[in-house]
């Protein structure tokens, strides 16, 4: 982040500056580019003219394998790309199937009710929500109370955007009565799509139906005994909700609006933002049947179980290294004993090896007279 003499808009300053200005601008770019390889240039003057030919070569190396990197995320885009065109068949079926545009003939069987009346029930009812429900990451944001708007969910769908590039959510809704919209979306623009590096997101605003909207809760409190105001009080107040998704955190343009501890909560509050869309981009939306029907937990289940594993070892291993810092004293003391010990254990070990050579020479050399005595 930046002060305010040091933050703009690009898109702005840019139309503003005529072709002079622009060159200076360029130039100013050109200069400060030329003064940071100038700082990679004095670490290289420092080195000894053999170590540096070496690490010549090795910046060649490095330059090749950049290359080659930049192809592969330019084929893997591509062969994305080219699947996601594949998908799209698939996801069609499966969302005429869930809102019952199609019914399944083939090898079904035709439900009845008790009365003889066939089962007129459509589709896969609640699909998305039980889907987004057996997730953990998404069961934690929605509420009992966000359960029925998401009923009315029909489909989810993804794409990535190129300028800026990053990628977008799209969620499609029935006519419902808890807002007008049909479509809500999610956007997120990144810096780095391969790291990849989140430079904001942006929702849709929902437009809900009078007193349907379920990021606020109104409370109503009684007015107090003897009061001439004898109507309660009612108070608005943000809950929680899944639907807070499509409001996500904003970053202010200002340093001086927020301090240390407002950063921090601001940027766990986007990692979270982005773990729960990438969550339905790369679990949901492709996998959204098994995740339905529970099957994916368990294999979303064995993942997080090797997580805290490394998580336990890596505890353990910060654990030994306190226990060795506490024996570091000791240690000192006994050092120079150490030294003569490892002295003595050098030459038994040497002592050892020469030995063990010997009787492997030994068991060599008998083992080929044995073999000339059978000849």
């Amino acid at each position: 982040m930046s002060n305010d003499k040091d933050t703009f808009n690009v898109a702005d300053l840019t139309s503003a500056l005529n072709e002079d200005n622009r060159a200076d601008l360029v130039n100013a770019l050109k200069s400060k580019i030329q003064s940071l390889a100038g700082q990679h240039s004095d670490i290289l003057e420092s080195l000894s003219p053999n170590v540096r030919k070496r690490v010549e070569v090795l910046r060649e190396i490095q330059g090749q394998h950049d290359e080659l990197e930049a192809k592969f995320f330019e084929e893997r885009a591509a062969l994305e790309a080219k699947y996601q065109k594949l998908y799209q068949p698939l996801y069609t079926k499966r969302y005429e199937i869930v809102n019952g545009a199609t019914e399944v003939e083939e090898g079904a069987v035709k439900e009845t009710t008790p009365d003889g009346e066939e089962d007129q029930e459509k589709g896969v009812p609640a699909f998305w929500l039980t889907a987004m429900k057996n997730n953990e990451v998404l069961a934690e944001e929605i509420s009992e109370r966000d359960e029925g708007a998401l009923k009315y969910l029909k489909d989810i769908k993804w794409s990535r955007i190129e300028n800026p590039k990053g990628f977008k959510l799209e969620f499609f809704f029935d006519t419902n009565p808890y807002f007008i919209n049909s479509v809500l979306t999610k956007t997120y623009h990144m810096i780095d799509e391969d790291e990849p590096i989140l430079e904001k997101a942006i929702g849709t605003e929902i437009q809900w139906h009078p007193g349907k909207c379920l990021t606020q809760k109104i409370l109503k409190k009684k007015p107090k005994k003897g009061s001439k105001n004898a109507k309660p009080i009612t108070k608005t107040e943000n809950c929680e909700s899944f639907f807070n998704f499509f409001n996500p955190p904003q970053v202010p343009e200002d340093d001086e609006d927020i301090d240390e501890d407002a950063a921090e909560e601001l940027q766990n509050q986007m990692e979270q933002d982005y773990d729960i869309g990438s969550t339905i981009r790369d679990k949901i939306i492709p996998h959204a049947v098994s995740w339905f029907t529970g099957e994916a937990i368990q294999g979303d289940e064995f993942g997080d179980l090797e997580d805290d594993e490394d998580d336990e070892d890596i505890e353990e291993d910060d654990d030994e290294e306190e226990e060795e810092d506490e024996d570091d004293d000791d240690d000192e003391d006994d050092e120079e004993e150490s030294k003569t010990k490892k002295k003595h254990l050098r030459r038994v070990e040497e002592h050892s090896l020469v030995m063990a050579s010997r009787v492997s020479d030994l068991q060599s050399a008998s083992s080929s007279r044995c073999r000339r005595s059978f000849m």
